[in-house]
């Protein structure tokens, strides 16, 4: 296996909204999304070119929160969802009950929904049975008279 590396190009080419964040502000992201998906060999992810799309669209999650698509590149400072909204005098509240990596957070923005939805396979149990179990090994056919 290997691991997945960033391509600023083809990011750029898949999600254009992003043409104002750097290069090696992007890799930066790349990088903080791989604490959320395995970008090693022990990946639940196998396919480098799946895990690399995966990456992708956590790296384009990443931005918004970080305000690459801000004016000046600056995050708003507003993070979770509009609990309550006022029109006089404009109150807003937002709900901040967020953690990251649940699905909450990836909820945020349309990027890591579609993540969210991808990996839903991935949060699923895998059944592993146990070895058999000998109980007596002294007690097998050929000891027997």
């Amino acid at each position: 296996m290997a691991i997945a590396v960033f391509d600023y190009t083809a990011w750029i080419t898949r999600y254009p909204e992003f043409g104002a964040v750097g290069e090696q502000r992007a890799a930066l992201f790349f990088a903080e999304a791989g604490l959320y998906l395995d970008n090693t060999d022990a990946s639940p992810v196998g396919d480098v070119t799946v895990r690399l799309l995966l990456l992708n669209m956590l790296t384009a999650h990443i931005a918004v929160g970080a305000g690459a698509q801000s004016p000046g590149g600056t995050p708003d400072g507003m993070v979770g969802r509009v609990s309550s909204a006022t029109e006089g005098g404009v109150t807003v509240s937002f709900d901040t009950g967020l953690e990251a990596g649940t699905a909450a957070w990836f909820q945020q923005t349309s990027y890591g929904f579609a993540f969210w939805q991808a990996t839903k396979g991935l949060r699923s149990a895998m059944y592993v049975p146990a070895p058999p179990r000998i109980t007596d090994p002294w007690r097998s056919a050929r000891w027997r008279r």
